[in-house]
C-alpha cells in the first residue's frame, strides 16, 4: 500500500528534478522550469517540426511520459551528448537522434518512476518510442489524469507532458 498521495506537487517535483538532471548529466546544460501548462489539447511546443519521446511506467501506477520538444533542441542535445557537430549529427541521420532521444526519455522517465516507487508506487518502465513529424499532438488517455510542464535548456524548450492513471 502506498505511503503518500501522488499530489500535483509531487509530480512536478518528481518530473522537474528528473528533468533537471538529465539536461545537467547527458547534455551537460543546465535546464529551467519555465512554467505549468494548460493540457486542453492544444500545442505544448511550438513550431512545425517535432520529435517526442515516450516511456510507459506499469505496475501500481500505469502512464506514460511524453519528452515534446523542436527539431532544433533534439539535434542540439544529440550533438551535446555524442560531442558531435551539428554537420556530424545530421550526417549519422534519424537512427542516431533516435537513439539518444529514446536515451534522455529513458533516464527521464527513469528519474520520475524511481520518485513513485519510492512513495510505494512500485512500477516498471516500457521501452522507449520515438516519433517525429509535423505538428504532433499528444492524445489524452482515457481515464488518465494528465499534467504538462514547460522546461528550457540552452535557451531551447522541451515539455513534459504526464499522463497517470492510479486504478
Amino acid at each position: 500500500m502506498a505511503s503518500q498521495p501522488i499530489t500535483d506537487t509531487l509530480i512536478h517535483d518528481a518530473i522537474r528534478q528528473a528533468v533537471l538532471n538529465v539536461c545537467h548529466v547527458l547534455i551537460r546544460q543546465d535546464a529551467r522550469f519555465v512554467e505549468r501548462l494548460a493540457v486542453d489539447g492544444g500545442d505544448v511546443v511550438p513550431g512545425s517540426i517535432q520529435v517526442m519521446g515516450n516511456v510507459g511506467f506499469v505496475g501500481d501506477i500505469n502512464g506514460l511520459v511524453y519528452l515534446c520538444m523542436g527539431n532544433e533542441f533534439a539535434e542540439y542535445a544529440v550533438g551535446e551528448i555524442l560531442g558531435m557537430s551539428p554537420a556530424e549529427v545530421a550526417l549519422e541521420g534519424p537512427e542516431t537522434l533516435n537513439d539518444a532521444i529514446g536515451e534522455v526519455t529513458n533516464m527521464t522517465v527513469g528519474g520520475f518512476k524511481n520518485a513513485l516507487c519510492n512513495l510505494g508506487y512500485p512500477c516498471k518502465l516500457t521501452l522507449p518510442a520515438i516519433v517525429r513529424g509535423h505538428d504532433l499532438k499528444v492524445a489524452a488517455i482515457k481515464g488518465a489524469v494528465r499534467h504538462a510542464f514547460r522546461f528550457e535548456c540552452s535557451g531551447r524548450l522541451l515539455v513534459a507532458d504526464i499522463q497517470i492513471r492510479t486504478e
